[in-house]
């Protein structure tokens, strides 16, 4: 059975569990910990959910938020549904089907 995964990324809900309501305060807290972003960048990062992230960023970020990497990525994963093939899943045909069927045409001659 196939399993279908994903995230949640919480960056937006622990800082605000750390009094920390937007992205430019953030910037100096990563700075102080090498790591240099453009505001715009960490607004990306704060307000988007990332598909690449450097560890380097993660580590800052829970040193700054004293946190895990858990309590920032939720992760999620459920059975994919089955697909079902054409091959006897097909409901019968309804019994008047051929009155449905066109009928061929004839061609008269011009009088």
């Amino acid at each position: 059975m196939k399993r279908k995964v994903g995230y949640t990324w919480r960056l937006r809900e622990v800082m605000a569990q750390h009094q920390i309501f937007t992205a430019t305060e953030l910037v100096p807290l990563l700075r102080e910990r090498s790591i240099d972003l453009s505001a715009s960048q960490v607004h990306r990062l704060v307000s988007g959910t990332p598909e690449r992230l450097s560890l380097q960023v993660m580590a800052a970020l829970c040193d700054i938020l004293s946190c895990t990497p858990a309590d920032l990525v939720a992760t999620t994963a459920e059975n994919a549904g089955v697909r079902k093939t054409a091959t006897g899943d097909l409901p019968a045909p309804p019994a008047n089907v051929a009155k449905l069927r066109p009928r061929a045409a004839r061609i008269l001659p011009d009088a």
